[in-house]
């Protein structure tokens, strides 16, 4: 009996675990983002899961993002956990984030605080694209399957480097739904 119970433990945990395992080991083939290039623009689309990067109102690259942790509608609060929609400027970067490198997106934005006083709260802040905590930086891709920040928008570290040497502060952000 313990014997038949080990057996369909281990297959039931090799049938959960290998697509998770092939998934994150799965090499991808993005493009390769031209050193040259200056991003001018950055637009992340929330329902596609997506940042792109681009110059002259060309798409440079895209990156696979994931988003708050809150409803998919914009924030309205501090505590919401939802990702911001708007228009920011990525203001400012902090190379000592708990995350893996961060660049602040300048929201709450005059209609961002009128519509949260209209609630009786406060609009919050602190939204950041950024990669992941260092202790989970092995999780790479895998933070794609589920949203699970406070309002940001994440990547994997490999993908916040590129961002950080490509992006320069004072860089538009537009975040749609």
């Amino acid at each position: 009996m313990m014997k038949k119970l080990s057996k369909l433990v281990s297959v039931t945990l090799a049938i959960f675990f290998l697509p998770l395992a092939l998934y994150r080991f799965w090499p991808e083939h993005p493009r390769a983002l031209d050193p040259t290039a200056r991003v001018d623009r950055v637009l992340v689309l929330k329902s596609r899961h997506e940042l792109t990067l681009f110059h002259d109102d060309q798409p440079l690259k895209t990156y696979r993002v994931s988003l708050g942790r809150g409803p998919s509608a914009p924030k309205s609060r501090e505590g919401d956990h939802r990702t911001p929609e708007g228009r920011y400027i990525l203001d400012y970067r902090n190379p000592g984030s708990r995350f893996h490198r961060s660049i602040h997106v300048s929201y709450p934005n005059a209609a961002d605080i009128e519509r949260a006083r209209q609630l009786g709260a406060a609009p919050g802040g602190a939204i950041m694209v950024h990669g992941l905590p260092e202790v989970l930086h092995w999780l790479g891709k895998l933070q794609r399957l589920v949203d699970w920040t406070d309002g940001c928008i994440a990547v994997t570290n490999e993908e916040m480097d590129e961002i950080w040497r490509r992006v320069p502060d004072g860089t538009p952000i537009e975040i749609k739904p």
